[in-house]
């Protein structure tokens, strides 16, 4: 399989970090369409060899063609992908393949980290659950063995009854035809006895094997309701808030769909073994008992096999599922674990279906899907088995009589649940089967999403059991510093692939905790003091401009000014860290550097917010930052990031155009964005000396000095008013 089929079977979480590589680099649809060539060709060698890069780039072209040309024989141009555009996008690399090379060398790489992170989350991958996954396989292995055997010991039944009615039906004439063989009535009936044993002996044989293989299909029963499917469940419920977990259902799939197999056909062979009981009065007993214990595990186990594969979460933001707004489309999947192709199952949506919070608490909100839809589970879906994905889904509230300030709750922390419900029919069996999303927040602002999200965050590492508490915000629990912080680790993973590491989780400790237990509240962590509001800023500055060097490891981040100066006082001129400002609440990022002339002085700039950080990336403000001196002399002080990285090194790869050669574009000079601060560390006085009387006085003076002797305000930097250089304050951390 190839590693874009991968990508496109993990969960919404992991799809949406790929979203986010790809955003702004390369187009998502030219990746989809051109995966096989794409994944056939070693772009990392392309990336360092212009002619294979060239060989590349036009392998990619004559595919592209052969796509559209199919597109057109089929008469599908209209429904299908832009081949045009895509070419269109294709040729900007006519020139230079090498760029195209080092793009699609990245994001491959990239891609696979993604993979490998959810290849190595829990599941069927650590050394004890791969212990118990080859113990479910084998168990389903023997299932099927015992129950060929048992299949085939039924049709030596069927021949040998058969052979018994025929001898019964035909002996006398067989006689009269045969009048010199011994044949009589009572050899006939000593033969009919003798067989008739033996097919007693084997039913018991086969009863004694069904036996066997219900009590091994009961082990695997309860071994997957009631152990593996709530593992998943919680995986999957920790995945939903940025956890690296394998939400993948092909295990599950596997084994629900072979003992639901198995059971069908002990059930079949159990009604055969009932309809030959009425001419042998020995074991109609059992059989109905088996027949019944049959049926109980084959409920049981339809009864938990239809599962949300896909938690609600809207386009606009896959990264934080359990948000709906209302108005707003969502989507939803369903999957049945027994993969049964013969059973039709028609699946629908209920909202907040027999959920006691909506009559016990006052002000709880109702509402309603926009359009009722049911949809038959789709036996032909790509992944196989049998899904149905719900994708024009939208809420609308209900009117109701009661007034919202009655409410015990706000909006943010009222939950509600989506039921999917279905009825089974199939092989005489009827029962109906339901299934639950985890709860959801209703939201119907754009500005409830922050705390929405605290919402989820915080209810789904507390509450890991079924049915739902969804009062469980009527008087929180408190989490602990080790279960908060490590959801906030999952936040800077999901968002900028990479987590906190301790030091980082160390500041944020100190910010967060002031209880000698380690316990946060809910009050103290989403509201009383706006902590998770500054880290939700941080991560959308992280989202929108810094991933890369944030994945890279180079910005330090959660670090006091304190400290930051412990940090750079003992390190060389030029050294300096990145670390996000503690009082801007929107998210914004400093630098703070050591400069040991005339003294240690550790200097911080004003942050840079997301709207300045839309002007010019920080790579480059860090390649292009200066200081001006006296004399209107310039110097960039940022030369080593700590502890002792060269500038260059770390950022080269993502500084944007530096030429500073001037062109005429459409009758204006292009110019560039410059970031400069005022020096503030004063240069060292010179040693005052007395000059002799006969030395020579050079008199020519700069406009600066004359300005000086004349004790008048400095004009403005002309040179920097025409390039448009927003100045930068310094502060200084002594």
């Amino acid at each position: 399989m190839s590693q874009w089929q991968d990508v496109l079977r993990m969960d919404s979480v992991l799809q949406a970090r790929v979203s986010q590589l790809y955003e702004g680099k390369f187009p998502r649809e030219i990746r989809h369409s051109l995966c096989v060539p794409i994944e056939s060709h070693d772009w990392d060698l392309a990336a360092m060899d212009e002619n294979a890069a060239s060989a590349c780039f036009h392998a990619l072209l004559v595919y592209l063609e052969e796509l559209r040309n199919r597109s057109v024989q089929e008469n599908n141009i209209l429904q299908g992908p832009d081949y045009p555009g895509m070419r269109q996008y294709l040729l900007r690399f006519e020139d230079k393949p090498l760029n195209l090379a080092i793009i699609l060398s990245e994001i491959l790489t990239e891609e696979k980290k993604i993979l490998d992170s959810a290849s190595e989350a829990p599941g069927c991958s650590s050394p004890a659950t791969n212990d118990k996954c080859e113990d479910l396989d084998n168990n389903v292995n023997e299932l099927k063995r015992q129950t060929l055997e048992v299949k085939t010991k039924m049709k030596s039944l069927e021949f040998l009854n058969e052979n018994i009615d025929f001898i019964q039906k035909t002996w006398q004439s067989q006689v009269e035809q045969h009048v010199g063989l011994a044949k009589s009535q009572g050899f006939v009936e000593e033969q009919c006895h003798k067989r008739t044993n033996f097919i007693t002996q084997t039913k018991k044989v086969v009863l004694q094997q069904i036996e066997n293989i219900l009590n091994l299909a009961q082990k695997m029963v309860a071994s997957l309701t009631d152990v593996e499917l709530p593992q998943w469940k919680r995986r999957q419920q920790m995945a939903c808030i940025g956890a690296p977990a394998d939400t993948s259902l092909d295990h599950l799939q596997k084994w629900f769909t072979a003992v639901a197999e198995t059971l069908l056909r002990v059930r079949e062979q159990l009604q055969k073994l009932q309809d030959q009981s009425s001419k042998d009065d020995g074991v109609p007993g059992p059989v109905a008992q088996m027949a019944e214990f049959a049926h109980s595990l084959f409920t049981k186990l339809l009864a938990n096999a239809l599962v949300v594969e896909k938690q609600p979460f809207m386009s606009s933001l896959p990264q934080r599922p359990l948000i709906l707004k209302t108005l707003v489309r969502f989507t939803l999947k369903v999957r049945f674990l027994a993969n049964l192709p013969e059973c039709v199952l028609q699946v629908k949506l209920v909202f907040d279906k027999d959920v006691e919070e909506a009559k016990t608490l006052k002000g709880f909100r109702q509402f309603d899907f926009n359009k009722v839809e049911s949809k038959i589970l789709d036996s032909d879906s790509p992944c196989g088995g049998l899904v149905a994905e719900f994708s024009h889904m939208s809420l609308k509230e209900k009117k109701t009589r009661t007034k919202r300030c009655e409410s015990r709750l706000v909006v943010t922390e009222e939950l509600h649940i989506i039921k999917i419900v279905t009825r089974f029919q199939h092989a005489g069996l009827k029962f109906n089967i339901e299934a639950s999303s985890l709860p959801v927040v209703v939201i119907s602002g754009t500005n409830q999403v922050v705390s929405a999200w605290a919402s989820v965050m915080w209810y789904n590492v507390l509450s890991a059991s079924e049915p739902r508490n969804l009062s469980l915000f009527v008087d929180p629990p408190p989490l602990t510093w080790q279960q908060l912080s490590q959801v906030l680790s999952w936040q800077f993973g999901s968002v900028g692939q990479r987590e906190l590491d301790e030091h980082q989780l160390s500041m944020l400790r100190d910010k967060f905790v002031d209880d000698p237990d380690d316990l946060i509240s809910w009050n103290k962590f989403s509201q009383k003091d706006n902590h998770w509001i500054w880290i939700d800023g941080i991560l959308d500055l992280i989202k929108k401009h810094l991933v890369n060097i944030w994945r890279d490891g180079s910005i330090m981040g959660f670090v006091s000014r304190e400290r930051t100066k412990v940090l750079l006082q003992e390190k060389q001129s030029g050294t300096f860290l990145l670390r996000f400002s503690e009082s801007n609440k929107d998210g914004a990022i400093t630098f703070s550097w050591v400069d040991h002339c005339n003294g240690t002085r550790v200097h911080a700039v004003d942050p840079y917010t997301k709207d300045e950080l839309l002007l010019m990336s920080l790579p480059n403000i860090i390649n292009h930052y200066s200081l001006r001196a006296q004399r209107s002399a310039h110097r960039n002080p940022l030369i080593y990031l700590y502890p002792d990285i060269h500038k260059d090194q770390a950022f080269g790869r993502y500084y944007g155009e530096t030429s500073a050669t001037k062109k005429v574009m459409n009758g204006y000079v292009k110019r560039k964005l410059l970031s400069e601060s005022d020096n503030p560390t004063p240069p060292p006085s010179p040693p005052t000396e007395i000059l002799p009387e006969d030395m020579d006085i050079d008199v020519r003076m700069d406009d600066n000095d004359i300005f000086d002797l004349l004790n008048l305000p400095e004009l403005p930097d002309l040179w920097t008013v025409l390039q448009g250089t927003p100045t930068t304050n310094s502060v200084d951390l002594n």
